[in-house]
């Protein structure tokens, strides 16, 4: 506790000068009179350290190199290396109901129930694919997510390579046969 008639300043301990005190004090004739004060590097400090975060942050939500709608050229091209089997059909769901499930829904109409509000997930069994339809197009989607306010993330770096291409398998086994793969 601070004596009475005694300013602390920044780890300094001086007497308050009379006047302060009475000024306080109204009609009692002395109370304490306690002035903290914050160093300016403390504050320059808080300040430069709160727009690092925020920097940090808005980098870190910048998404990189996201598919355009209507599909994506180099990602058509790629071939599935995993072979559509029942092993990896089964894999596929295994991995789809971990990272997928929650968003896209059980059954993967779209439906899940912590998908992020308005975002409206795909359904992933009918034949409407805006961002690409072939097997490499869905892998980069689920690699590097969605451009759109769809707000999927990328999980390239988050999961095996092989477990997106079975979730692929998984996908193709729900829903219609496209015409080229």
């Amino acid at each position: 506790m601070v004596p009475v008639g005694v300013v602390w300043t920044g780890g300094v301990v001086q007497e308050a000068p009379e006047s302060a005190i009475n000024a306080i004090s109204g009609c009692v004739s002395r109370l304490a009179y306690v002035k903290i004060v914050v160093p300016m590097q403390v504050i320059s400090g808080f300040i430069a350290s709160a727009v690092m975060l925020l920097a940090f942050t808005a980098y870190a939500q910048t998404p990189a190199a996201k598919p355009a709608a209507g599909g994506n050229a180099a990602a058509r091209a790629v071939k599935n290396p995993v072979a559509a089997t029942p092993a990896s059909v089964t894999a596929g769901a295994g991995a789809y109901k971990k990272y997928c499930a929650f968003c896209h829904g059980v059954d993967a109409k779209g439906n899940g129930p912590l998908a992020p509000k308005d975002s409206n997930p795909p359904s992933l069994v009918d034949a409407t694919w805006t961002h690409g339809s072939t097997d490499g197009e869905i892998f980069h989607l689920i690699a590097t997510g969605t451009p759109t306010k769809t707000a999927m993330i990328g999980f390239k770096g988050k999961m095996p390579d092989a477990d997106m291409w079975n979730i692929v398998n998984y996908l193709r086994s729900l829903g219609p046969k496209p015409a080229a793969r």
